[in-house]
């Protein structure tokens, strides 16, 4: 009888390799060194955690409208739930809330709609969320057709933080990707004119260009026609980071085999159905990480709006501390603020981990 792996009974892995043990030894204890810093590590944690926890949970203030409330040796949170409405909403009135939270609510059904692949005509969701959705949340956030017009420098918080970052994401890829692919331009006056954009654009810092557009842009329009610091600041960040991006892009068209353009070219594809077609998808797959992390980055940025004096979360928060009724409260503000920025970003790095997953083709180019 001739026996062959297919006549072998497939029998289960060992004990030792399975479960959590077999995950620890895999991870935690697979070498002496490896095990070393595991247990200093955990030491480390049982040193830290339950003082912290003791100060953030059980012995921390919760209740209350006033720094009175903060009675214990404990985290003093009241700051944070009576200044929960600032901290979202800005300085905006308190009447028309309302129009905050649709907004609010809409991004959150939008950003579902488009992002999650098991929903259905998600097509649709991408063209509502480039349409429709600025639309409608310009008219909630700002007023008009019978609604209140609340202006721009009574919104901030978390709502300003968001608009600021959905608003330079959803302009700075397109612009950022065009960029990319006039510097690699066979064409000497788009790709000088746009190696000479990103490399000027991305070798300022933002807070020069917050700056510069507050003060200069708007010299360069009619003087009929009053510019919105709040426009001001979004052109300045959207330009700012598709720099970043056009170098995330040009790293992805980099890397691809040259035999991917001579297979568009094979194919009788024009350049740019050949890029739409077999280029950039691929260039997209390979530039998650770069592009993900320009973003995390532009989310964070948006709290250097504070120099031409628009108040997102961090800005207000800072206002909120230096308030005489609220004395030593800083730890507290900047743990909740820190909190909320590193809530958002993990979002965002989580969503592109599982994102890379879902397009890994199992082989590198």
């Amino acid at each position: 009888m001739i026996i062959n792996e297919n006549t072998i009974p497939a029998r289960p892995a060992p004990a030792s390799s399975r479960g959590i043990i077999g995950w620890l030894r895999a991870n935690l204890f697979s070498t002496p060194a490896n095990s070393v810093m595991s247990l200093a590590g955990l030491a480390f944690l049982a040193w830290a955690i339950p003082p912290l926890f003791q100060w953030v949970v059980l012995e921390a203030d919760f209740i209350g409208t006033n720094k009175d409330a903060c009675t214990s040796e404990g985290a003093c949170w009241v700051f944070v739930s009576a200044r929960f409405q600032q901290f979202m909403y800005g300085f905006y009135p308190d009447v028309e809330l309302w129009r905050v939270n649709i907004f609010f609510a809409e991004m959150t059904a939008v950003l579902v709609w488009v992002l999650w692949d098991k929903m259905p005509k998600r097509n649709w969701g991408g063209i509502w969320f480039l349409t429709g959705f600025p639309a409608t949340s310009f008219l909630l956030l700002y007023g008009g057709f019978g609604l209140e017009v609340v202006e721009t420098h009574k919104w901030g918080g978390l709502m300003l933080t968001l608009v600021l970052s959905l608003v330079g994401m959803v302009i700075a890829l397109p612009v950022g990707v065009l960029l990319a692919l006039g510097r690699r331009s066979d064409m000497p006056a788009i790709s000088s004119f746009c190696t000479i954009f990103i490399e000027v654009w991305r070798g300022v810092p933002l807070i020069t260009i917050l700056f510069m557009a507050s003060v200069m842009l708007p010299l360069f329009v009619p003087g009929d026609i009053e510019m919105d610091k709040l426009v001001r600041a979004m052109i300045g960040i959207s330009l700012f980071e598709a720099a970043l991006i056009a170098e995330v892009i040009r790293g992805g068209l980099q890397a691809m085999p040259k035999g991917q353009y001579e297979a568009a070219d094979a194919m009788g594809l024009s350049y740019w159905k050949g890029m739409r077609l077999i280029i950039m998808p691929q260039v997209f797959r390979i530039s998650i990480p770069g592009i993900v992390n320009t973003f995390v980055q532009l989310f964070k940025d948006t709290s250097l709006v504070l120099i031409i004096g628009l108040f997102d979360l961090l800005a207000v928060m800072q206002a909120g501390i230096t308030d005489v009724n609220w004395p030593n409260i800083s730890i507290e503000a900047f743990v909740f603020t820190g909190f909320v920025f590193w809530m958002f970003c993990f979002g965002m790095s989580r969503y592109s981990q599982a994102l890379e997953r879902k397009l890994d083709t199992g082989h590198k180019n």
